[in-house]
């Protein structure tokens, strides 16, 4: 029996991400080869048809991004905790699994009653019923000490600026000396949700317009890089197709673009 989906307005953003993989695990040639999305989406009672546009791979290609910055972390500190906060029904702990980190998914009481339909916890992933707003979760997270990596792909997006800037304030001071991924959306972006097509099926709304990152820094944040979809990582950037790479590098000085942004934070 399919899986029925009983979620928030925001939560059920996640279905746009798991069938852009599931799409794109699909294609001839796939960027990140997700085939468990296929069986997830095909294990859930959803109409993810309703879903079209270039947000589909788009997240494809953000997802690629935001997993090169965990790589490059697990690179440098092997048995180092990542955690994905806003986790949704991400594979990011299969495709980047090392054998050593140690893994925290986060997400909101009624995501992971879903995600527990197909995940289960082992020793070393963990998933957590919790808000990214909430500071229940620190101590677990924190208990192995040593470096950590946090990243929130898609989910800051939704809320208001005063929100957003106060929990990252207190992941800075919380998690200071430690990494944070997180995109961004610039005054363009939030401006045109309802051109997207996405947005056309769904409730929900992006709010936080972040023109530019640096913006950040006053809260205890430090860029150290900030990539848009013309700029990925040049490994990442040899797993895109050439429809892709070359045609958002063509366009890459648009707000389009430019406006959208990941980017990597030390705290």
């Amino acid at each position: 029996m399919k899986a029925k989906i009983e979620l928030g307005d925001v939560q059920e953003t996640l279905l746009i991400p798991l069938y852009g993989r599931a799409r794109d695990a699909a294609a001839n040639r796939s960027v990140l080869a997700d085939t468990r999305a296929i069986e997830l989406v095909d294990a859930i009672d959803y109409d993810f048809t309703r879903f079209t546009g270039p947000s589909l791979p788009g997240s494809v290609l953000r997802a690629s991004i935001f997993d090169q910055y965990v790589r490059d972390f697990l690179a440098d500190h092997p048995d180092g905790t990542v955690v994905d906060l806003g986790c949704g029904l991400s594979t990011r702990f299969d495709r980047l699994d090392n054998g050593s980190v140690r893994w925290f998914d986060l997400d909101l009481p009624d995501t992971m009653a879903l995600r527990r339909r197909f995940f289960t916890d082992s020793e070393r992933y963990t998933m957590i019923d919790g808000s990214i707003f909430d500071e229940d979760w620190y101590e677990a997270v924190a208990e192995r000490g040593g470096p950590v990596f946090l990243l929130s792909e898609a989910v800051l997006l939704y809320f208001a600026r005063e929100e957003v800037e106060d929990v990252l304030g207190r992941l800075a001071r919380r998690f200071g000396g430690n990494r944070l991924a997180v995109d961004t959306g610039g005054r363009f972006m939030m401006g045109h949700q309802d051109q997207n097509p996405v947005f056309r099926s769904i409730p929900a709304r992006m709010q936080w317009v972040c023109d530019d990152p640096r913006t950040l820094e006053p809260i205890g944040l430090r860029l150290l890089e900030s990539r848009t979809f013309a700029h990925p990582q040049k490994a990442v950037a040899g797993t895109w197709p050439w429809k892709y790479r070359l045609g958002l590098a063509a366009i890459g000085f648009t707000p389009m673009v430019s406006g959208y942004r990941m980017n990597l934070f030390t705290a």
